[in-house]
């Protein structure tokens, strides 16, 4: 199911978004709203896979909004629904999925959202995560990660069915962990923020990390968890 977000200042607009929108099989709308701001915090608290955002709104632009989704390496495609061209040769160096001119036919943005769902279905081997160690290579699901911890010249990968050793280092790792559940919150770690359970101070700039289902902790700097707080809850 693709999770969709839609922005735009002009109801008429955005009641157009949702009509369509929410037409196509396989797609669920998790927020709809009139404000670029309030979308920036949907997009903080919950699982967004597509964001359908105007470009010029007050405050906070669709533009402005798609560079942050792009400068923190968040995992949301966005297409922009514009009455305005202006923008679409720096859209596309933020990587948009696509740049639709206003007006519009349904079929257009239909298309559009098609062709991202077969793009993430063919997509799925990127979920997986290749282990190597001296003689096998283990093949385990991204979202069953829990955290990853490197200990001397070894890394551990604490997964939902127990830990797995392998030779790889947190940066050849953290190359493959790009999706927007995975963040580097120490020098050792790596955590799934999916499965944190609780943060406790541990010293002035760190804190120690709980998790669901293990016993097993690691640590988090001050500096990662306000940006957690500030870009995930």
């Amino acid at each position: 199911m693709l999770k969709v977000g839609l922005v735009d200042d002009r109801y008429i607009d955005l009641d157009k978004l949702n009509g369509i929108v929410a037409g196509i099989p396989e797609v669920e709308v998790v927020f709809s709203t009139l404000s670029a701001e309030e979308a920036y915090e949907h997009i903080k608290k919950e699982n967004v896979d597509l964001l359908i955002a105007d470009i010029e709104m007050p405050n906070l632009s669709g533009y402005e909004l798609a560079d942050i989704i792009h400068s923190h390496a968040l995992d949301i495609a966005v297409i922009f629904v514009t009455a305005n061209s202006g923008y679409a040769v720096h859209a596309f160096e933020l990587n948009v999925h696509d740049y639709i001119m206003k007006p519009y036919s349904r079929d257009r943005l239909v298309k559009s959202i098609e062709r991202l769902l077969e793009k993430t279905k063919t997509a799925g081997i990127i979920g997986r995560l290749y282990i190597k160690q001296k003689n096998d290579i283990h093949i385990i699901q991204k979202k069953d990660i829990i955290f990853i911890e490197r200990s001397g010249r070894s890394t551990t990968i604490y997964t939902k069915t127990g830990p797995i050793k392998t030779y790889q280092t947190l940066n050849e790792l953290e190359g493959e962990l790009r999706e927007r559940d995975f963040l580097r919150s120490h020098r050792s770690f790596i955590i799934n923020i999916h499965y944190v359970k609780n943060f406790s101070l541990y010293a002035k700039n760190s804190y120690i990390v709980t998790f669901d289902g293990i016993e097993e902790q690691a640590m988090i700097t001050k500096e990662k968890v306000n940006f957690l707080q500030n870009h995930y809850f």
